[in-house]
């Protein structure tokens, strides 16, 4: 296999568990996915199935019990700066630094860059995302989506492989969740950075990725994967659209439905 098509990342036959007060909880079983460069691959499923863990796996937070994960070729082990998280929470900026301020600092904690080079690198990413006139702005006085972009900026100055999004946009209002959908593909138009992104939301899925991998309810196994790279922003509301929506969600809940069934004839 050429560099080219090898994937960035690899996750092989991985199994997750973790322990709670009273039991030892399997996540994940035997989970196989990979991702591309450039992919924005979601995670799909029902609360409870493992997707936030996996991301927690790829992240290097948590080992598998079974099976690896490799990026570039190489087992992730521990967390690193070739994965980057972005959060929830795009107000964890930090307040009462600027802009440029709250880009250059993770560079300098990690050792990536100093003084000046630190700050020519974050100006470079800030261009990257639009923002180069609000580079002496505080979080506070920036929109929503301008906080994700700085959120974003952040991570890739640190010049990581590969993006992780853990649900970001869940605790926004419809309105602005649509609105931050947005911002985060043209972003992607325009650095077609890899990101791998975590959601429970069977629309969103559509919306953001180009792949949709498909998990199970917990212990979360893939399900299938389906390529939904066809879709641009402004189709949301056509049938094809709808229809895809309704076989990715007849596919999830395939299981459930036939469980309910049997029981309602028993």
């Amino acid at each position: 296999m050429d560099q080219a098509s090898a994937p960035l990342l690899e996750v092989r036959g991985v199994t997750l568990q973790y322990k709670t007060d009273q039991h030892l909880v399997t996540a994940t079983w035997r989970v196989d996915f990979d991702v591309h460069p450039a992919d924005r691959f979601v995670l799909l499923g029902p609360s409870g199935c493992g997707k936030s863990t996996l991301l927690k796996g790829v992240a290097g937070f948590m080992a598998p019990v079974e099976g690896t994960i490799a990026l570039k070729g190489r087992p992730v082990e521990r967390p690193g700066p070739d994965r980057m998280m972005v959060f929830q929470e795009f107000d964890q900026l930090l307040p009462w630094k600027t802009v440029e301020d709250n880009v250059v600092f993770p560079l300098e904690i990690a050792g990536r860059a100093k003084g000046l080079e630190a700050r020519e690198r974050a100006r470079a990413t800030i261009a990257k995302v639009g923002l180069s006139k609000f580079r002496e702005v505080y979080p506070h006085m920036l929109s929503g989506g301008m906080k994700m972009r700085v959120a974003i900026a952040r991570a890739m100055a640190m010049e990581p492989d590969i993006l992780l999004m853990d649900e970001p946009f869940a605790a926004l209002d419809a309105l602005t969740r649509r609105k931050m959908q947005e911002e985060l593909l043209a972003l992607w138009d325009e650095l077609r950075f890899t990101v791998l992104f975590v959601t429970h939301s069977i629309e969103e899925a559509i919306l953001v990725g180009s792949r949709i991998l498909l998990m199970s309810p917990h212990p979360g196994q893939v399900r299938a994967e389906l390529n939904a790279g066809t879709f641009g922003r402004g189709q949301i509301d056509t049938p094809e659209f709808a229809a895809l929506a309704r076989r990715i969600h007849d596919m999830l809940f395939a299981e459930r439905i036939e469980s309910e069934g049997r029981a309602g004839h028993g």
